[in-house]
């Protein structure tokens, strides 16, 4: 049978896990090719949990084995086949390499496949993932910065040795910045990056110039420590770039992924409803009276849209948005790093003299 220690191989080649935990513990951390087929659900689990607390371990696997009976058995040992058969170089998986896989993987071999296990579970290969990341930022990193729609993650994103730290959060860092794809938890945020991080044999990282969080992900210690001191090199755009950028992909991008999703009638009022939310969330910071200006303005540049699917009247608030408020932050947050400023350019430029 194969080694279910080898966990860097596990995950550097996106492995199928069959993950048996439960639901919940699955949400709060998981690897990014595993799937989860839980032993028991979430409910099951507290009162087996309960039981061993209250009654001990005997009594606790007695318990389990009485509520996963029957056609309940049957049916996630289906499960567990059709998953087995679908990826036959797979592994299961629990938390701790205990109980949980082994039962699994029992009631598999009663059912005529023999299948490997990660030994130590999950909990192995989030170590692992962890220290993963830890090592891999200790090689150079040169972090690109630039004004909202500078293109920083196209380019970051393009390379060989980027990290897409947004795409990995599944967020673009502001205010506007939720996708349709909702962001995972703390603990798979960071086993989804140290993934991307083995896949990738270089030398050096080229990353976006984030802050300490990405949405509700925070970037792991270690990350932010090594970003702390990294070279800047700053993307120079000229704003009419940068405004067609953010057309793009605010815009016609959004409207049409939120369509794609809801359909036309329900996919507008997302949209409608997402770039309302993300002026929303700004409103103090811009004064209630500049506010309710920009939420005039969006207003009017939507009936446009709608009207004539021309999205350029956005610019009448976005403009101005930038001007006084992404600008102006970005700058000074920029300020403060003006002693780790390598070069500045714009789009090609920087991407030329990354490739020197």
């Amino acid at each position: 049978m194969k080694d279910g220690t080898d966990y860097r191989a596990i995950l550097a080649t996106d492995m199928p896990v069959i993950d048996v935990r439960a639901p919940i513990e699955f949400t709060q951390g998981a690897m990014p090719a595993a799937i989860n087929l839980p032993l028991m659900d979430d409910e099951e689990r507290a009162a087996v949990g309960t039981c061993y607390k209250r009654q001990g371990p005997e009594a606790a696997l007695a318990l389990g084995h009485q509520l996963v009976c029957g056609e309940v058995r049957e049916q996630r040992i289906n499960a567990w086949r059709e998953a087995a058969q679908a990826h036959p170089q797979g592994y299961l998986c629990c938390a701790r390499g205990g109980q949980r896989s082994h039962i699994a993987q029992a009631w598999l071999k009663e059912a005529g496949i023999d299948y490997p296990l990660i030994a130590g579970g999950y909990k192995a290969l989030r170590q692992t993932a962890i220290q993963v990341t830890e090592e891999e930022v200790q090689k150079p990193i040169i972090l690109i910065g630039g004004c909202t729609g500078s293109g920083k993650t196209l380019l970051v994103s393009a390379r060989p040795d980027g990290i897409d730290l947004e795409g990995l959060a599944r967020h673009r860092g502001s205010s506007f910045g939720r996708t349709l794809r909702a962001q995972l938890s703390q603990a798979s945020f960071e086993n989804h990056l140290a993934v991307a991080l083995l896949k990738k044999e270089t030398t050096r990282w080229v990353l976006e110039d984030e802050g300490r969080t990405i949405g509700s992900n925070h970037l792991p210690a270690c990350l932010r420590e090594r970003m702390a001191d990294s070279p800047v090199a700053v993307i120079e755009d000229p704003f009419e770039i940068r405004l067609e950028r953010l057309r793009e992909e605010y815009f016609l991008r959004m409207h049409h992924d939120f369509s794609a999703a809801y359909g036309d009638e329900a996919g507008w009022q997302e949209y409608a409803d997402y770039l309302h939310q993300g002026l929303f969330a700004i409103r103090r910071r811009l004064g209630l009276q500049r506010f309710a200006q920009f939420t005039a303005l969006l207003d009017g540049a939507l009936e446009t849209q709608r009207r004539t699917g021309s999205t350029e009247t956005h610019f009448s608030w976005l403009a101005p948005l930038l001007n006084e408020y992404y600008d102006p932050m970005y700058r000074y947050q920029l300020e403060k790093k003006a002693e780790k400023i390598v070069f500045r350019g714009t789009f090609e430029e920087i991407a030329q003299w990354l490739n020197r």
